[in-house]
């Protein structure tokens, strides 16, 4: 999965493909490096980031969706939104994934994609963007996001959405400290829900900054292609990612391994 965010102010490339000619640019980039999923975000969720309003994020996503449709026929699109009016017009323009970093909490988001038959990414996150790193506390964070996927799950079939629709994201960087992080890190496979795939978002993330040291975005890129690995080997099939390419070579090398063995 590509991030493809068309926002002024995301934590990595805000601004960067902020306009409609960049934003398309950048997505054949994406594909060309062998993205398989797009993922389309106008809002920014980095830490302390406040609301946009519907109408804004509307004018960000809608003419960047419209136009991908257009020239990409074949490749699938998500949006990344909490907000169930932006979904809505992006499976009405033509998008097949809705990546919510609130988890479906929203009723209406569920209706949403039952209605559509959406591909439906629930990730789990404390707080929200603008307080989520403030004291973030867990009896037992892998327990807790275990259990959040468990609810989430029930509630949303029970309201409809199919369970070969559902995805699972642990949310990492998203109301958790570096040690929520990395101690969900070792033991993600323990997170798999109804036997549904999870998705992992690490790229670029200011844990890594942390760990390696570097608050350059660059130098966190390699980092990122360990990541991906190490958790493709504990079973995660899903990983969005600002670099394509180097994280696809990684997971066929482990691929090639795995199939070895």
């Amino acid at each position: 999965m590509g991030i493809l965010n068309v926002t002024p102010d995301s934590f990595s490339d805000g601004g960067k493909f902020s306009t409609l000619d960049a934003a398309v640019a950048q997505a054949g980039n994406l594909i060309e490096e062998g993205a398989a999923i797009l993922d389309i975000g106008g809002e920014s969720t980095r830490p302390g980031a406040a609301d946009v309003s519907v109408e804004e994020e509307l004018k960000r996503t809608q003419p960047v969706i419209q136009e991908l449709v257009r020239q990409f026929p074949g490749i699938c699109l998500s949006i990344d939104t909490s907000k169930p009016e932006v979904a809505s017009d992006a499976m009405e323009t033509g998008a097949h994934v809705i990546n919510d970093v609130t988890g479906f909490r929203n009723a209406e988001m569920i209706r949403v994609a039952a209605d559509t038959g959406a591909g439906a990414v629930v990730m789990h996150m404390q707080g929200s963007p603008e307080t989520m790193q403030q004291s973030p506390g867990y009896e037992n964070v892998v327990h807790d996001v275990k259990t959040f996927f468990e609810t989430q799950l029930e509630r949303m079939l029970a309201s409809g959405v199919a369970s070969d629709a559902i995805v699972f994201d642990p949310g990492i960087g998203f109301g958790k400290t570096l040690q929520h992080n990395l101690e969900l890190l070792h033991r993600i496979e323990e997170l798999e829900t109804g036997n549904r795939p999870l998705l992992l978002g690490v790229s670029r993330k200011s844990f890594i900054g942390k760990l390696i040291q570097s608050d350059t975005m660059e130098e966190r890129s390699w980092p990122t292609v360990g990541i991906t690995a190490y958790t493709a080997e504990k079973g995660v099939r899903l990983h969005r990612v600002h670099e394509v390419r180097p994280n696809l070579e990684s997971l066929r090398m482990i691929e090639a391994i795995l199939q070895s063995i």
